[in-house]
């Protein structure tokens, strides 16, 4: 059996893990930090420090009436993709550990459509310019 890195626990949801394959659990959020535990196979769990996390980027979509999934990003193993059924309240136990203004908004589909088109733009002038002299 896993042993909890919590000593209180606060909130206790169903979620789904975006690690490779969708996996079904449950995520536990207490005093020391996020853990998610996979339903199916006991074995299989994430356990977050809240002095690891670094950033916590929500998807918001409908003007943010509706969070279909969010992100924990850590500050040396990358970033964990989780949702949830109820997505707020676990968003709004997490904003107990972590700074609120360290819980941003992920880009929406024509920002990062808008920023790679600038990138491209921006290399192929790079090019010319670097023909030309």
């Amino acid at each position: 059996m896993v042993q909890s890195i919590n000593t209180k626990v606060d909130l206790v949801a169903e979620s789904t893990s975006y690690m490779g394959l969708g996996q079904y659990g449950k995520v536990m959020i207490g005093d020391r930090g996020f853990e998610f535990y996979d339903d199916s196979n006991p074995r299989n769990y994430i356990q977050i420090p809240w002095e690891e996390v670094d950033v916590v980027i929500a998807s918001l979509m409908f003007g943010g009436k509706w969070i279909p999934r969010y992100a924990i990003s850590t500050k040396k193993n990358g970033i964990y993709k989780f949702s949830s059924r109820h997505p707020k309240v676990v968003l709004r136990a997490i904003r107990v550990y972590i700074d609120p203004n360290r819980i941003v908004r992920s880009l929406t589909f024509f920002q990062v459509f808008s920023r790679d088109l600038k990138w491209l733009f921006g290399r192929i002038f790079k090019k010319k310019t670097a023909k030309n002299k």
